[in-house]
Parts: C-alpha cells; sequence; structure tokens
C-alpha cells in the first residue's frame, strides 16, 4: 500500500485477518477483541473500495466483515512489528497456533 507521504507498507492476510476491524474481531466494546488462530494460509480473495476512506477485504476463509478505514492500514502498517509481536504472544500465551 502506498500512501500519500510516501510510505510504502506491505500487509501480509493473515495480520489483516487476524486484527480485522469487524465487530466478529474486534466485539462491540472495550477489552472484547477476540484471538484469531490458525490463519496462516488465508488468502485475500477480494479487495473492494467503500467510498474514498476504506477498502473492504474478502479472506478466503469466508471472512468479509470490517471495513479496513485508510487510517487503520496505515497504523497497520507502520505499527507492523508491536502489532504482530502482540499477537505472537497472545497465540503462545493461549497455547494457540497460527497454523489450521
Amino acid at each position: 500500500m502506498d500512501f500519500e507521504s510516501g510510505e510504502k507498507f506491505r500487509l501480509p492476510a493473515e495480520l489483516l485477518r487476524v486484527e480485522s476491524p469487524s465487530a466478529e474481531v474486534q466485539g462491540h466494546g472495550p477489552g472484547q477483541k477476540i484471538l484469531v488462530a490458525g490463519r496462516r494460509h488465508v488468502g485475500i480473495t477480494d479487495i473492494l473500495p467503500v467510498g474514498n476512506y476504506a477498502i473492504s477485504i474478502k479472506f478466503d476463509d469466508t471472512h468479509n466483515s470490517g471495513i479496513y478505514a485508510w487510517d487503520t492500514l496505515y497504523q497497520f502498517g507502520r505499527d507492523y512489528d508491536e502489532i504482530w509481536n502482540s499477537y505472537l504472544d497472545a497465540l503462545e500465551r493461549e497455547g494457540l497456533s497460527r497454523d489450521p
């Protein structure tokens, strides 16, 4: 993804899936986020624009809810290492795996 600032980020489908801004993943309030495991090989089947402010991503595991605003995608790129390491730590704490 290229941003007006000139920054470019490559975001893996797995990160986009497990950090989906959907209520299915994030819940409906603070502290309700669901830890999504087993998505190491998830793929993207479609990306659709949502106005000028976001995209909708459809994944091959049938997840297709959640609107990814450009500022969210930028934050995912900027803070990738922190987000990814937090995800890996959470999986380990829960005894879960990235593998299906």
